[in-house]
């Protein structure tokens, strides 16, 4: 699977993430609707940053019990994420019904997939030790927060999940920050800086005529529309 220059994710990281969303619309490769995950995805550790990496997928459950056959091995779980592209971010969807039963994902799995190369997770599954994931320097992005991880257990991996209504696959470069998670299409993921850096510079304008003392109405309707016609 082929991965981007990691000068190119450096850059990436510089940039939050309404922004990158804000890039990809100018090139209208998809509807400005799709491509990020919905807000009851949380960022839990916003003092963090930006995560950038690609998506190793899986699919978990909390139910005791799980049928004969239904429990993925660890152990080939780890090898799938080592022989996976890096930075990775973990994208888990979690089966049960109501969602967020157990918590896959705490200080013992954090420490054990930083040390895979993974530098966080998304889930609409549940999350806990908070406190000690963030001290690692590894990001939480879940749907739910509980004590208990109960009967939690991987069923399945390297396939393609559906999180909070974004479908994401095994491989697809992820970018978030404080606001939420966003997909970047990689045919256009070398351009996207230069297309962030010309809606900051429009932005900035509208911004700056919003500041000037005195400012009239009709200067700010000229503002607006000349930011409107330059996307």
């Amino acid at each position: 699977m082929a991965t981007l220059d990691p000068k190119l994710l450096d850059e990436l990281r510089k940039i939050s993430s309404p922004t990158i969303a804000n890039a990809i619309e100018t090139f209208n490769v998809r509807p400005r609707s799709a491509g990020f995950v919905a807000s009851e995805i949380v960022c839990r550790f916003p003092k963090l940053g930006v995560m950038v990496g690609y998506a190793a997928t899986a699919l978990i459950r909390a139910e005791p019990g799980p049928v004969e056959g239904h429990r993925a091995p660890e152990f080939a779980w780890w090898d799938h994420v080592a022989a996976s592209p890096g930075p990775r971010v973990v994208v888990m969807h979690d089966l049960d019904e109501p969602r967020g039963q157990g918590a896959y994902w705490g200080e013992v799995q954090a420490n054990i997939h930083k040390a895979l190369g993974c530098v966080g997770t998304v889930t609409d599954g549940t999350v806990r030790d908070l406190p000690e994931a963030e001290a690692l320097g590894f990001h939480f992005f879940s749907a739910h927060v509980s004590v208990s991880h109960a009967y939690i257990h991987m069923v399945d991996f390297g396939l393609p999940v559906k999180v909070s209504g974004l479908w994401i696959r095994p491989g697809d470069l992820l970018h978030g920050d404080q606001h939420g998670v966003v997909v970047i299409p990689p045919e256009i993921a070398p351009q996207i800086p230069e297309a962030a850096a010309r809606i900051e510079a429009r932005e900035r304008k509208m911004i700056a005529a919003c500041r000037k003392p005195g400012v009239t109405l009709d200067e700010l309707k000229a503002a607006r529309k000349a930011m409107q016609q330059a996307y």
